[in-house]
């Protein structure tokens, strides 16, 4: 293990944020660098368990006590190997992931976990700093083709694992740049996307092809598809949005989030000078309390919103553990974002009833309801209404699926009980060599778990492509999700 006696005399602590008034002036990430010493006595709090239940919360399976040891001993170099042995690409779950692994950390049954991510993130960026990520070339070529559908971090994973294994890997794109929602959904301040540009020219080193502005099912048809590659990965995402079908839903100035969000990140990018949408001296209301809420929240701070209003039908969640949710699963608890330190207010149980419109047709206000459950339903509180200012309103309240018209009507793939895709146990669709991959199979989930299925998909194909099972499979047929 590492320090013996660290996880006793060792408190936990993480980087500092840059202060608010100075990160709301760019677009830049939060965190500021963690000194090298503080952060080997982190990973020294380790306590390298006999039952490692920090392997249990990660879906990777990453090899968490080796290199928080590995650390420790200032062997960064080992460390950087261990690491990516799981992970294709570290840097996107340092930043994004919400560590499950360290809700399943043993140290956190009565006290505060290892800082699991903090490490991981740390570990990275000094590898990528000394250049010890490199191009992995494949030993040999196999000749057989596969067409990845979709650059998310799925499907990139999936890319990855099986340009690696000798294949010839074309990723397709129908947005003009490469990443999914890691490009044009996560906000620059969450991760600057220098991280994923510098993966992807690794990934055009190794042999992967990557193909832009390419809409399957309609740029290329199926039957093309199909008679061009040897198979097929399917990792689109579940980007079908969910809405709220209510008075008022056509007025300009309701958006969803993902109507929102990508033009901020083309202004940050330099790719635009203004952005189609802004917050700019308005009331900004955002129906959803999840991720993507919080990431509307800290777009609209540094756009300069008068007023921003996050609202979630759920009650608050508790900020310890509650009974249903034990260690080591993943808890539901009142967390603060680093878009929640910047300001705006967090309204919890309340339903939206209405958008109230101007003479011209955009969105004024907004009317609520608080409401109780009862009954598996929410129950409105009578003489509980009332209304706030909104000149804009995002709506942040999930996916219901992947989109079905065209690539999946044509390709004629069995859908499961959810509108997923539905695949067996080696990720393989119900069309023969067609695979599946991310949260078009699983349905909207996380980012480590879309970085696990891509890989375990990546293993399906191989294994069809040469006969033989050869790449490593996170994900077993039998595994369910802690969060």
């Amino acid at each position: 293990m590492a320090d013996p006696r660290g996880f006793l005399t060792t408190e936990r602590e993480t980087p500092r944020s840059r202060p608010v008034f100075l990160r709301l002036r760019d677009w830049r990430e939060v965190y500021e660098e963690f000194e090298r010493p503080k952060l080997e006595k982190q990973a020294g709090r380790c306590m390298d368990c006999g039952i490692p239940f920090c392997h249990q919360g990660c879906p990777l399976g990453n090899l968490i006590p080796e290199w928080n040891n590995l650390v420790w001993s200032d062997d960064w170099r080992k460390a950087a190997d261990r690491l990516h042995a799981t992970n294709n690409f570290p840097e996107f779950t340092g930043t994004l992931c919400p560590a499950p692994c360290e809700a399943a950390c043993v140290v956190g049954i009565n006290g505060d976990p290892v800082t699991i991510k903090r490490v991981e993130i740390s570990i990275v960026d000094r590898a990528w700093d000394e250049g010890w990520v490199t191009p992995q070339l494949p030993a040999a070529r196999t000749g057989r083709s596969v067409a990845v559908v979709g650059s998310g971090p799925a499907g990139l994973a999936a890319a990855q694992q099986l340009t690696r294994a000798g294949h010839d890997v074309t990723v397709l794109e129908r947005a003009d740049a490469i990443g999914g929602l890691l490009r044009y959904g996560i906000p620059e301040f969450k991760m600057e996307k220098w991280r994923l540009d510098r993966r992807l020219d690794q990934m055009r080193a190794e042999g992967t092809e990557f193909r832009t502005n390419v809409n399957v099912g309609v740029d290329v048809t199926v039957e093309e598809l199909r008679e061009t590659y040897d198979a097929v990965v399917l990792a689109g995402g579940a980007t079908a949005w969910r809405d709220l079908p209510v008075a008022g839903r056509a007025l300009t100035g309701v958006h969803q989030a993902m109507e929102y969000l990508p033009g901020a990140n083309r202004v940050a990018r330099g790719e635009l000078d203004a952005p189609p949408i802004t917050a700019e001296g308005k009331h900004v209301v955002v129906i959803g309390g999840g991720d993507t809420g919080a990431d509307c929240v800290g777009t609209a701070h540094r756009q300069g919103a008068l007023s921003v209003t996050q609202l979630e039908i759920m009650p608050r969640p508790p900020e310890k553990r509650a009974e249903a949710h034990p260690w080591p699963t993943y808890p539901m608890l009142y967390r603060v974002t680093s878009a929640h330190e910047e300001g705006g207010e967090r309204l919890y149980s309340v339903s939206t009833v209405e958008f109230l419109g101007d003479d011209e047709g955009a969105v004024r206000a907004l009317k609520l309801v608080e409401v109780e459950a009862s009954g598996g339903r929410f129950e409105p509180v009578p003489g509980s209404e009332r209304e706030i200012p909104a000149q804009l309103v995002t709506l942040a309240m999930g996916f219901v699926g992947p989109e079905r018209d065209g690539l999946l009507t044509e390709l004629g793939v069995d859908l499961d009980a959810r509108g997923n895709v539905a695949r067996d146990e080696e990720f393989a669709t119900s069309v023969d060599g067609v695979f599946v991959a991310g949260d078009m199979g699983r349905g909207q989930s996380l980012i480590v778990w879309a970085i696990a299925e891509g890989r375990s998909a990546a293993a399906g194909v191989d294994a069809y492509l040469t006969g033989r099972a050869v790449l490593p499979r996170p994900i077993e047929p039998t595994d369910r999700p802690l969060v």
